[in-house]
């Protein structure tokens, strides 16, 4: 799907005046909002930034401030399958 946004040029202007690419940006910010509100999965995330790897993902949202959704009961459950392998005291 192809989306299209309408921005006034005067403002296209001043928001593309560093030189980044703005058509990026808008993506960027989009995705990172759908993310947030967990309408994306990290898989959909870095398919639809075109990221090639799972640590470049990382470090993209690393830049943007968004932290994993790691919950004190997923650190439990971890901790319990490596003790169930043997990993643990």
């Amino acid at each position: 799907m192809e989306v299209t946004l309408h921005i006034p040029d005067d403002i296209a202007q001043r928001l593309s005046a560093s030189g980044s690419d703005l058509s990026r940006r808008a993506l960027e910010a989009f995705a990172l909002g759908e993310y947030k509100a967990g309408r994306l999965t990290e898989a959909q995330l870095r398919q639809l930034l075109g990221f090639q790897t799972r640590d470049a993902l990382d470090r993209f949202l690393k830049a943007h401030e968004v932290w994993l959704n790691y919950t004190r009961e997923d650190l439990e459950r971890e901790r319990a399958a490596l003790h169930r392998l043997g990993f643990g005291s």
